[in-house]
């Protein structure tokens, strides 16, 4: 399994929306309301042979409102 974070920077008052959008997608396991240069802080489990980079454009970057992103790989929880 490979967990990841992605902060997202959401279009001006829209930040609601992708957070409801990713909540309907069912693809992040905690969604987050953040303050600072992002607007969302989204997590993720996918399996081993998933390619976290084509996971992020096809599942992710297709959300309208969504203008920015960063990705944050995890490597051991403590």
């Amino acid at each position: 399994m490979q967990i990841f974070f992605v902060e997202i920077k959401c279009a001006l008052g829209r930040t609601y929306e992708v957070a409801n959008a990713l909540a309907q997608a069912e693809i992040a396991s905690e969604i987050y309301s953040i303050a600072g240069s992002y607007d969302i802080l989204a997590k993720f489990y996918v399996g081993k042979e998933v390619d976290i980079g084509r996971f992020i454009g096809e599942r992710l970057h297709v959300i309208p409102g969504i203008l920015d992103t960063r990705t944050i790989i995890a490597f051991k929880a403590f």
